[in-house]
């Protein structure tokens, strides 16, 4: 998957699931769009369902630091 696919299904499931429309990309999910834990859980599920598997609890780990869309889609690129 290419950088280019991996943000627009980024920004698809941050809309489809948290209707969040047209964000910026170094908007920070917590304070712009009131983003929490349970969110970014949800946002790892659909993670998984996008990449058709699972992720390690060592893969899962670093994405409770994440705090922008291009954090998310970098961290997704860097799954491979």
């Amino acid at each position: 998957m290419t950088r280019e696919q991996i943000d627009t299904q980024i920004l698809s499931i941050l809309e489809e699931k948290f209707e969040i429309v047209s964000p910026g990309m170094d908007d920070d999910l917590r304070e712009k769009h009131n983003f929490d834990s349970i969110d970014a859980i949800e946002l790892l599920v659909a993670i998984e369902d996008m990449l058709g598997r699972a992720l390690s609890p060592e893969e899962k780990k670093p994405a409770m630091e994440i705090r922008t869309i291009r954090e998310i889609c970098s961290y997704v690129e860097g799954l491979g």
